[in-house]
């Protein structure tokens, strides 16, 4: 494995459009890394997006290395899956909350 420090998101997001992403672990919204592991040709790659540390590039020797690099990248993030239809599900609650106590509030002010 090799590995390179990279100064810029912008330089990875720029690697990143040109590959093919496999895997993606990790959040920047509620951690403070994500590891975005892709293939351009015969090269694996990871691109490590951080807030806290050093962004970096690693590049692996090979399938092999980079599936188990996956694995434990994931056992170290842990696996939280996204589900952006539960966020809005989230969302709408909030809305019905607010939307009755507004009501509570005026059936409580008609009543003075």
């Amino acid at each position: 494995m090799e590995e390179i420090e990279i100064s810029s998101w912008i330089t990875l997001d720029a690697i990143k459009k040109k590959a093919d992403i496999a895997e993606t672990v990790g959040n920047l919204q509620t951690g403070h890394s994500m590891s975005v592991f892709c293939s351009i040709e015969d090269d694996y790659l990871e691109l490590i997006y951080s807030d806290a540390t050093a962004n970096t590039l690693r590049r692996f020797e090979d399938k092999d290395e980079f599936e188990k690099a996956i694995e434990e990248r994931k056992e170290e993030d842990g696996e939280a899956v996204y589900d952006e239809e539960r966020e809005i599900e989230e969302d709408d609650d909030d809305l019905d909350e607010d939307e009755d106590a507004d009501l509570e509030l005026e059936e409580d002010s008609d009543s003075y």
